[in-house]
This record gives C-alpha cells, structure tokens and sequence, in this order.
C-alpha cells in the first residue's frame, strides 16, 4: 500500500493532482482512496489531500505515514515534512521553496523539480500540477509514461474536460523526465 499526500494552497491543482493519481492508479487495476482537506478560502487557502492506493484492502484512507510528500510551497513543506516516513520522498516546487529549506530532514530524499518552468516550456503555464504528477509516477515507480498519461486522460475525459489533451501529455512528459 503506498501513502501520498498533496499539498500547498488553493489554486494550485493539488486537490487535483491528488485525484489523478488516484484515478491513474483505478486505471491501473489498484484500489484507490482519496481525501481531501482544503481551508475556508479555496484559492490561497492552504489545501491538501491524501491519496492511498495498492492491491489489497484499504482500511485507514487518513493521513499517517506517507511514502511521498508533494509540497507545492513553504509552508506545506513545513507543516507536513515530519510525517514523511523515513526513507520516503519529499517531491518539492523548487520554484516556491528556496533552496535552503530543503534540509528540512536527513532521513528522506528531497526531489526539487522546477514545475512552473516546466509547465510553461510545456505550453501549459497552469500545469505545474500535471508536471508534478508526471514526477510522482516515476519517482513511486507504479505508473509507466503510458500508464500515467492514459489515466490521467481518462480522467479528464470523463469529466469532458479532455481539451487539453496534449498539453497535460507534455507537462506529464515534462516532469516524468525530470526526475
């Protein structure tokens, strides 16, 4: 069973990502939790979910220990750092967290990917989520490139939002081979 949580503040698709690779990974054949928890103001406000998924039952879908962090910003790197389990990852917005806070633990690999850059050379400058998510399925190692974008399109067509096919297929693209 792997544990993920998502977080940064509203606006920045991380409810959203969360739901992608919980949809990614239905699409896969697994079973698929996912919980979110935003504050009372949806953009700015701090928001963040918890994906869980794997082959076997899924009794607990809250937040325990994560094997991967994705911190869109400072403060959710601060505020859900120390639930990382030891070895885990920490996924980081180099582009919102400087540098020096990414000795934040030594105990865990801290991935800094330059998302909203990548988002942009992608031709999807409000795809810094998608790229993270394209990140996160090669750092978790369950989800192919094919896997990946076919469940992630999957998605976005049943919702009939599959417009911008291409775009989130090369933001996925972008940050897979990021990391």
């Amino acid at each position: 069973m792997k544990e993920l949580v998502f977080a940064g503040f509203g606006g920045q698709g991380v409810l959203t990502a969360g739901l992608i690779i919980s949809q990614i990974a239905l699409y896969k054949g697994y079973n698929a939790t996912w919980m979110p928890a935003y504050g009372a103001a949806m953009r700015g406000g701090t928001a963040n979910c918890t994906v869980k998924y794997g082959e076997g039952m899924i009794y607990n879908p809250g937040q325990q220990e994560p094997d991967l962090l994705l911190a869109m910003n400072t403060p959710s790197l601060k505020k859900f750092a120390e639930i990382v389990k030891p070895g885990g990852t920490i996924l980081v917005n180099a582009d919102m967290v400087e540098a020096s806070e990414l000795s934040i633990r030594e105990d865990v690999n801290i991935v800094p990917v330059h998302c909203n850059i990548l988002a942009d050379k992608a031709n999807n400058p409000k795809g810094a989520n998608i790229v993270m998510i394209g990140a996160i399925s090669k750092l978790m190692g369950d989800f192919d490139h094919e896997t990946g974008v076919a469940g992630m399109n999957d998605m976005f067509r049943k919702k009939g939002k599959n417009k911008f096919e291409a775009q989130n297929a090369a933001a996925f693209e972008a940050g897979y081979y990021a990391v």
